[in-house]
């Protein structure tokens, strides 16, 4: 999985971009000065691959991961390349989900780039961007099909969809809250509108607001947060990152203090999980214990394809035990002398957190 970090300069993003992947890139108080993207990966915390891991003591540990992409701020008219826009643009085109930091915080030595604190204002800001970046490209298509010498039914069903996404575009909806079918979502798949991309939205508060729970225009967001289904986190980005530095035996401790009973990135991950559709599976030995993430209603078959080819190929069965039933017996002996392992065909449903041994023959 792969998220892009966006929002105007000074928000807070390369902040939430060391706090999820434990890099130490350094924060500008001028948002001119930065004009490359970060890359880094984010490691998911997981309490069944840590048990996993002190039951199994394996050569290597593998929790699942995100590539985690801090893009340089937008400004209006990103989408017409000013700014650093043609490079945002860029950079976000092959993400699976965009994260909308907005600046809730009030912090005299580094001004709001607009002047003033409104989230509902930078919202409206960036999507404005990814709507007429999007708009761009589909004016382009559409036009190339309409003066094209010859025209395919395919290019006629391209043509109906791509009109409907722009007319919702000019009503000031993004592609990703428009309701397509999956037959229409399929027309748009070369494209990777940025407008189709799923987005998350991290209110960056500070601590007294994190308290409180009160901050500019909080009834707001909830509110729009609801209309159109976009997941909203409120994180104290710096003091979490103060907190990750710290000896593991005192993050919790000051994680309580704020009233946190779970970190950011527990909680931004989860949330990527859920709002994209996604679980793990989990694998086992004496090697290595690992987390794989595959979409949800993902078959046996396919989801042995994504620990080796051959396997999908060659696939005779999966053995799978519910994590939960490990946990609580002790070891895969005990859950075999219960019953409690199944063994289950190429179209059995993978269920989240599934322990699966893929037998195969190539």
């Amino acid at each position: 999985m792969k998220i892009g970090i966006v929002g105007l300069p000074s928000v807070g993003k390369t902040t939430l971009f060391n706090l999820l992947t434990g890099s130490d890139v350094a924060v500008s108080e001028f948002s001119v000065a930065k004009i490359d993207a970060n890359i880094g990966i984010c490691k998911i915390p997981d309490s069944r691959i840590d048990f996993l891991s002190k039951l199994y003591k394996p050569k290597k540990t593998t929790y699942a991961t995100i590539e985690t992409i801090d893009v340089p701020g937008l400004v209006s008219g990103s989408s017409t390349g000013k700014g650093v826009g043609n490079q945002f643009l860029d950079t976000i085109r092959k993400v699976d989900a965009l994260v909308h930091v907005l600046r809730v915080f009030e912090d005299d030595n580094v001004p709001h780039v607009d002047g003033s604190i409104d989230p509902m204002r930078d919202i409206e800001t960036v999507n404005m961007e990814l709507l007429f970046a999007d708009l761009g490209v589909i004016d382009n298509r559409i036009k190339r099909i309409e003066t094209a010498k010859k025209v395919t039914k395919e290019n006629l069903s391209e043509l109906e969809v791509l009109k409907k996404c722009k007319a919702g575009l000019e009503q000031g909806l993004l592609i990703h809250n428009l309701e397509l079918d999956d037959e229409e979502k399929r027309h748009l798949k070369t494209f990777e509108f940025l407008s189709e991309k799923p987005i998350i939205l991290v209110a960056n508060l500070d601590e007294q607001q994190l308290i409180t729970k009160d901050y500019p225009s909080r009834d707001s967001l909830m509110e729009y947060s609801r209309k159109v289904n976009t997941p909203l986190i409120e994180l104290c980005v710096k003091s979490e990152l103060e907190i990750a530095q710290l000896d593991p035996e005192d993050r919790q401790a000051f994680l309580e203090d704020l009233g946190i009973s779970e970190s950011g990135i527990d909680r931004l991950a989860k949330t990527a999980y859920e709002h994209l559709g996604l679980i793990s599976f989990l694998t086992t030995g004496q090697d290595e214990v690992k987390a794989w993430t595959i979409k949800r209603n993902t078959t046996a078959k396919k989801a042995a394809g994504k620990v080796h080819s051959d396997i999908e190929r060659g696939f005779i069965r999966a053995e799978v035990c519910k994590f939960d039933d490990l946990k609580e017996l002790g070891s895969m002996g005990k859950v075999k002398e219960m019953g409690l392992l199944s063994v289950e065909g190429k179209d059995y449903i993978v269920q989240d957190g599934d322990i699966i041994s893929f037998r195969f023959n190539v």
